[in-house]
């Protein structure tokens, strides 16, 4: 009896040890399997990570994608309203131009008609006493006619007038009305104190409707001719304006110099100063 419970003891404990040495064996397994695990984890987070960070470099990607679109919109629009603003300026042109030809055509009309009604008068006869009474009553006449043909110049109170008709157009805006009426008085008032006034108002009329080839001309004619009237600065300064519009960039900046050394410290002066440095930003730009 002792005999067997020593053998099923020695049994047990056999199988104790084969449990223990197994058990010895397991864990290490055990351990690397952990680990590899835990390897496994930190690589998917890892991973996780960096395709979150791919779709954050993805979504600033697109952003930057759609400002560029609307800068390019942007451009566009701004192209479309400077196509406008120079379509309704080349209509204000063609109407001020196409006025300027009427008003000549009109002023021809009138001419041609005075012109037959003196074809129109019955001549003298053969008969003496009559010549010598008609050549009587033509000499008071023709006296008063040279009266009336006397220079314009010699009338300040009309030239006043019909430059206070003109510049009162222009001030009112209505400048087709104004350059026609400063083209009048330039031709009937050309010694006139007023006549540099009239050339700067004229050039600004058809400057205002976008006519700057005549206004170049118009601002020219009185740099020219009046270089002392107290309007050169400003005539100076509007050519150069007028030249940019015209695309005479080099010609524009040169101008626009020009004032700011002959007219120093004018208000011309600074207003060319002021876009020269426009002009240089813009070409850095």
């Amino acid at each position: 009896m002792k005999k067997q419970l020593a053998n099923n003891f020695a049994a047990r404990l056999g199988m104790a040890g084969a449990f223990a040495s197994a058990m010895l064996f397991a864990l290490p397994a055990m351990a690397q399997d952990s680990r590899l695990s835990l390897a496994d984890r930190v690589a998917r987070l890892e991973q996780q990570a960096q395709n979150q960070d791919q779709g954050g470099i993805g979504m600033v990607n697109q952003v930057q994608q759609l400002q560029q679109q609307v800068q390019q919109l942007q451009g566009q629009i701004e192209e479309l309203q400077h196509q406008l603003q120079e379509a309704q300026n080349s209509s204000k042109a063609q109407y001020s131009d196409l006025d300027s030809r009427i008003g000549r055509l009109e002023k021809g009309g009138n001419n041609a008609g005075g012109d037959a009604g003196q074809q129109a008068q019955p001549q003298p006869g053969n008969n003496p006493q009559q010549a010598a009474t008609n050549a009587s009553a033509q000499q008071p006449a023709a006296a008063a006619s040279a009266g009336n043909n006397a220079s314009p110049a010699a009338n300040p109170a009309g030239a006043q007038a019909a430059y206070d008709v003109a510049f009162g157009a222009i001030r009112g805006g209505d400048y087709v009305k104004a350059s026609r009426g400063f083209r009048d008085f330039l031709q009937q008032y050309p010694d006139s104190p007023l006549t540099p006034n009239a050339y700067y108002w004229l050039g600004e009329s058809y400057y205002a409707t976008s006519n700057y080839q005549v206004a170049l001309e118009a601002f020219q004619r009185l740099v020219a001719k009046y270089p002392q009237s107290e309007k050169a600065p400003d005539a100076l300064l509007k050519l150069g304006y007028t030249q940019l519009e015209l695309k005479q960039v080099d010609a524009g900046k040169a101008t626009l110099k020009s004032v700011t050394t002959k007219y120093a410290g004018s208000k011309a002066a600074g207003l060319a100063q002021e876009r020269l440095r426009r002009l240089q930003l813009q070409s850095a730009n």
